[in-house]
């Protein structure tokens, strides 16, 4: 792959037949062929990653030695110059845990920090793994419903104060928020940390969205947000949503307190955990300047296709996107069409041949939502407005 190829964010590449979820997967869940559908559900892009991403790779298969991964002081030199360069964070190396992937490191946090039978809020709708991991693992989801206010999240700590049964033990923060597209505020920021302490509670920040935020706002780290929250504060990044490298399942939990940092540490020990060697290599190519060039480039073309998007399902009567702060998931809210879920769903799936995420996945509040990955070249963008349009015609 050349340097000019890696920003070709409208080169077509066929994901089909290659053990892809997305695509692969779709017509086993959805009963949408590959060869005629659209993929516009699991959070990964159709796009190539950065070239220093793509040679990092070349030159572990030329040197034809897979062993195990040792060293890390350029992984973590990386980690480190990312976060200060692209969040002016700065994070002490020895905070750096690594974990394969953030659905992963949720469960061990879970596992390390509570016990089971505990209660652990989400503020929903929320990435539904969340609550996945969390029912597995033993425990309750306590659901703290975010306030819809004229198309746009916001959190109602007054409400959610009155939720608390005691049994609480963490609260998880997606920031930025996925399905939402939400960047909370420094006073949001706040506000959450400030609930957490009331509640005496770990806050769980997962921040995998972070550098996908579009123009006009910016992400704050929460530990910048309320520094003070160290002692219950646990952070949680990743180059793989960024770099579109998902399948290297690398993720780093971020702890600055030392004493809650073992407690995790202990778990990782007892369990084995050793990092991928190839999700160690990819990770430092990505967080480099070719990488952060990369990433600007495709935010810009991820704009275009916000608005591309938002334009074409706005259009539609009785349909609303939320407006997307940060990204690549559109949510979007068929409510208003007076229709069933299961006749919004046969519309958009059997009429448009297109496999979304269904908003009651994501917990209270996803209801007549759908959520559509808009990270794949624009012409399909394109061709899947046309479809919806196409679907609900009678409504135009």
């Amino acid at each position: 792959m050349t340097d000019d190829a890696d920003t070709d964010f409208d080169r077509p590449i066929d994901r089909r037949g290659t053990h892809c979820i997305k695509w692969d997967g779709m017509e086993a869940l959805y009963g949408i062929p590959a060869s005629g559908g659209l993929a516009m559900w699991v959070a990964d892009m159709d796009f190539a990653p950065p070239a220093p991403v793509q040679k990092a790779v070349e030159r572990m298969a030329a040197h034809g030695i897979y062993g195990y991964f040792g060293d890390d002081a350029d992984y973590l030199a990386a980690i480190r110059w990312w976060m200060a360069e692209r969040h002016g964070w700065d994070v002490p190396p020895e905070a750096i845990l690594t974990t394969h992937g953030l659905v992963n490191g949720t469960g061990l946090c879970i596992d390390a920090f509570t016990a089971p039978g505990d209660a652990i809020v989400l503020t929903t709708p929320v990435y539904h793994a969340f609550a996945r991991v969390i029912r597995a693992a033993g425990r309750s989801v306590t659901e703290c419903p975010l306030v819809n206010d004229a198309g746009r999240y916001r959190p109602d700590f007054d409400a959610w104060d009155a939720r608390m049964t005691g049994r609480e033990r963490m609260i998880i923060l997606c920031s930025p928020h996925n399905p939402g597209g939400r960047v909370w505020t420094e006073g949001e920021l706040r506000g959450f940390a400030d609930f957490a302490r009331r509640h005496d509670l770990i806050l769980l920040s997962d921040e995998i969205h972070h550098d996908l935020v579009y123009p006009g706002r910016r992400h704050m780290v929460m530990e910048r947000a309320a520094p003070d929250l160290a002692g219950r504060l646990v952070t949680m990044t990743a180059a793989t949503k960024t770099f579109n490298i998902a399948g290297c399942h690398t993720g780093n939990v971020i702890i600055r307190d030392p004493g809650l940092r073992a407690r995790l540490q202990a778990r990782l020990a007892a369990l084995g955990i050793s990092p991928n060697s190839f999700g160690m290599h990819m990770t430092t190519a990505a967080y480099s300047p070719g990488g952060a060039a990369w990433v600007d480039r495709l935010v810009a073309y991820l704009d275009g296709n916000r608005r591309l998007f938002d334009a074409g399902v706005n259009a539609i009567p009785g349909v609303r996107s939320m407006p997307l702060e940060a990204t690549y998931l559109s949510w979007v809210d068929f409510s208003g069409t007076g229709m069933t879920a299961a006749e919004i769903t046969a519309r958009v799936e059997k009429g448009a041949r297109i496999a979304t995420n269904h908003g009651p996945t994501f917990g209270t509040g996803g209801e007549g939502f759908l959520r559509f990955n808009i990270a794949t070249r624009r012409a399909l963008v394109a061709e899947a407005v046309e479809r919806l349009h196409d679907a609900f015609r009678d409504l135009q």
